[in-house]
């Protein structure tokens, strides 16, 4: 028999994992700067990073984030932050090769890097708990399999975003060989970079639901 509830909560979800944010701009700038492994080893980082949102949130730690406001706004400063200097860098890199004749490529991205990288974007993004504190409960009616229904809706959660980010980052990297001459690459390191601060300024301003 299907699960209503099940399908209703697969439809949302994946609203909620396609829609463009921070984890998908900077899979998308890793992809360019590191290839495939880097765009895969970034989407790996975000992954990790909602398994502990999971975790926290059977623990009831994600809960008491939500709750509490002095909390909200350290970590979402933080991780405004973040994106702000990741999106800065980019920029800064894309506008130097402009003052010099033959610019150097820029440095690639390792793979360490990309997945603390897309670990820490995830990890600093208290959006990311509201998911699992206030979408998932929705989706639990009260009764002895609450608990298991919850672990069950955060695994479909997780594996949608596994799926997605996956093919998300090989085709970012199947298209950024199209982007190979130096003065698309920059223009597209900009635009992403910009995107990035964009964010992050978004994400400082995030009131909590």
């Amino acid at each position: 028999m299907i699960d209503g509830g099940l399908l209703a909560f697969a439809g949302v979800a994946a609203v909620i994992v396609v829609v463009p944010g921070p984890d998908m701009a900077l899979v998308l700038r890793n992809g360019l700067r590191g290839g495939r492994r880097a765009a895969l080893a970034t989407a790996l980082g975000v992954i990790v990073g909602l398994v502990a949102w999971a975790l926290a949130a059977a623990l009831g730690l994600a809960a008491l984030l939500h709750a509490s406001a002095a909390a909200f706004a350290v970590l979402k400063l933080a991780g405004a932050a973040y994106l702000a200097v990741l999106g800065l860098r980019l920029l800064v890199d894309s506008f130097r090769g402009r003052r010099v004749a033959a610019p150097a490529p820029a440095t690639p991205v390792q793979a360490g890097t990309a997945f603390r990288q897309g670990l820490l974007t995830n990890l600093l993004n208290p959006k990311v708990a509201i998911v699992f504190t206030t979408l998932i409960p929705q989706f639990v009616a009260p009764g002895d399999g609450a608990a298991a229904r919850t672990v069950a809706l955060a695994v479909v959660f997780v594996l949608m975003g596994l799926a997605w980010l996956t093919a998300y980052a090989v085709a970012v990297t199947a298209i950024g060989r199209a982007f190979a001459r130096p003065r698309v690459r920059a223009w597209v390191e900009r635009l992403t970079g910009t995107v990035l601060v964009a964010l992050g300024v978004r994400l400082a301003f995030e009131r909590r639901a």
